[in-house]
């Protein structure tokens, strides 16, 4: 049976790359039986019934995200602009941490440099292994960075409304013509301009338009559990074997290496507190809530 990987699914119809041919699938019934729904970046077989391609099976997924639907993630950008809408660092953690608890990599991209400075965002993440890129669509800082992330990988962009996601990517890939959406000034915000998922080829890799990819539930859609959240924070890494007590939850115990390490400068405070903000929201939930 043919191979291939799910492009967009939109009305019940999935559209498969498969080699050189874009074939229009549906899903085998047995997918609904068994609560399963294919999503775009699946990489999938296809077979002929009836005269009509149908998807018949899902292979192993790297990952799976909820809202928006997407498997097999590799690299997600987010995108914050210095202004208009101002950076949340709460939102951006939330967002790497998500990332890494699925095993895929975050990667910092920050714009309109020109309307503010970037060096106080940065500032933030110098002391974390978050990759950061200060890009300018119009002079094309940054894009060539971008582009090497890409490389042999499935990359989707998220972020706020307004910070620039889709005028990014029509400069990566002009001959996407893509609605770029005004800042309603009022609300501060931009408004959504896409609709569905949608994997492109680009750079030798394939990039993924995600539509609300911003506000994320950590505690339902996107629910880390309290005890797994301190590995979705990679810099806490190499000091959670030195804290004094097993299972050290990282804000008060004596004898912290976390703590220590964000007192001597070493762990950035503002990550330490979107650890401690996440931990907040999650650490009355039980796992069969959210299942």
């Amino acid at each position: 049976m043919p191979e291939g990987y799910i492009t967009k699914g939109i009305g019940g119809f999935y559209y498969v790359k498969a080699g050189d041919r874009m074939l229009e699938c549906k899903a085998k019934g047995i997918f609904r039986k068994r609560n399963i729904t294919p999503v775009a970046g699946d990489k999938v077989t296809v077979e002929e019934e009836a005269g009509s391609w149908v998807i018949a099976d899902i292979l192993p997924r790297k990952n799976v995200f909820v809202r928006p639907p997407i498997a097999n993630l590799d690299v997600l950008f987010i995108v914050a602009s210095t202004t208009q809408p101002t950076p949340s660092t709460l939102v951006l953690d939330k967002l790497s941490a998500i990332a890494a608890d699925k095993d895929a990599q975050p990667v910092l991209i920050i714009t309109k440099s020109d309307l503010a400075g970037a060096e106080k965002l940065k500032s933030a993440y110098a002391p974390s292994p978050l990759p950061v890129i200060v890009a300018d669509h119009a002079t094309g800082e940054g894009l060539d960075e971008i582009r090497g992330w890409i490389e042999g990988r499935l990359c989707a962009f998220c972020g706020n409304s307004g910070v620039g996601k889709s005028t990014l990517l029509n400069a990566l890939l002009p001959q996407l013509s893509r609605e770029t959406g005004a800042i309603s000034q009022k609300l501060g915000r931009g408004r959504h301009t896409t609709r569905e998922v949608e994997i492109f080829e680009a750079f030798g890799g394939f990039v993924a338009d995600t539509p609300g990819f911003a506000s994320l539930d950590t505690g339902r859609a996107c629910y880390i559990p309290k005890e797994n959240l301190q590995y979705a924070f990679p810099e806490f890494e190499a000091y959670i074997p030195e804290c004094r007590f097993t299972g050290c939850s990282h804000r008060s115990e004596a004898g912290c290496a976390v703590r220590a390490a964000v007192e001597a400068g070493e762990i950035s405070p503002t990550r330490y507190e979107s650890y401690l903000a996440m931990y907040d929201e999650v650490k009355d939930i039980k796992d069969w809530e959210v299942r």
